[in-house]
């Protein structure tokens, strides 16, 4: 009788020990009774009902998914190599186990397929510039597609784009292209605002003579501190006209 007492001791130990569950503080459980929904529960200690009762962990962190890299071909007809990464994360435990089978591997699926639809319908040059709109605009439809199971995309970031080598090689001429005419219109209107200042500076020289004066002699002290030996500088006629006026003018009685 005692064998008998200490092996249902044993037995019930068992199962006490085996109904008691522990979730960490970022872990639900999606409890099942006899098959139906029953509720959610945790974090903490939990009893379970052995054989009557079974419960589904779900881990509310954010997850990271890699999502592996699509062959897109962009409006402009180019194909491209695009990978990218989702975060996500469960919100509603009871969807994510009651609506869809296995929550990550749909969120992958559905990312895509959105990356690919998206990214399509932009050309390349959208894909080089404007990655944070895009990035926004596959977040949303993830979002939208992924809120029956319970699941919350918080980011998606586009990490890399790979080109073949012709269109490297097209991208890079381009490149140069646009940088030779940016160089050109830059250096057309520097020449631009160097004639108009020059026509300015005309201007004003042209109202005061004496000033013009000034500005040949400062030219010709310039000119003295070369180390030549011989310098030849024309003599402007408006500068020894004067002399040249009084030497003529016949002396007075």
């Amino acid at each position: 009788m005692s064998y008998f007492l200490i092996v249902v001791i044993v037995l019930v130990a068992l199962l006490v020990i085996s109904s008691v569950r522990v979730l960490n503080e970022y872990e639900r459980a999606v409890m099942f009774t006899l098959g139906r929904f029953t509720g959610i529960r945790g974090p903490g200690l939990i009893l379970l009902w052995p054989v009557i009762q079974r419960m589904n962990k779900v881990d509310l962190r954010v997850i990271v998914l890699n999502v592996p890299k699509q062959d897109i071909i962009t409006r402009d007809n180019v194909s491209v190599k695009v990978n990218a990464v989702v975060y996500f994360r469960i919100v509603d435990p009871s969807k994510a186990i009651i609506q869809v089978a296995n929550a990550w591997e749909a969120t992958s699926q559905v990312a895509q397929t959105t990356l690919r639809s998206v990214l399509g319908q932009h050309e390349m040059d959208d894909l080089l510039s404007q990655r944070d709109k895009l990035n926004a605009d596959i977040q949303r439809i993830l979002d939208e597609n992924t809120e029956a199971w319970g699941i919350k995309v918080a980011n998606v970031e586009l990490k890399d784009v790979d080109l073949d080598e012709t269109m490297v090689r097209a991208m890079a001429r381009q490149a140069e292209a646009e940088r030779n005419r940016r160089a050109k219109v830059i250096n057309a209107e520097g020449e631009r605002q160097a004639a108009q200042t020059l026509v300015e500076a005309a201007r004003a020289l042209a109202q005061q003579p004496s000033a013009m004066q000034l500005r040949y002699l400062q030219t010709l002290a310039d000119i003295a501190h070369d180390k030549s030996q011989l310098i030849i500088f024309p003599l402007p006629l408006d500068l020894i006209g004067p002399l040249l006026n009084r030497g003529s003018t016949p002396p007075t009685s």
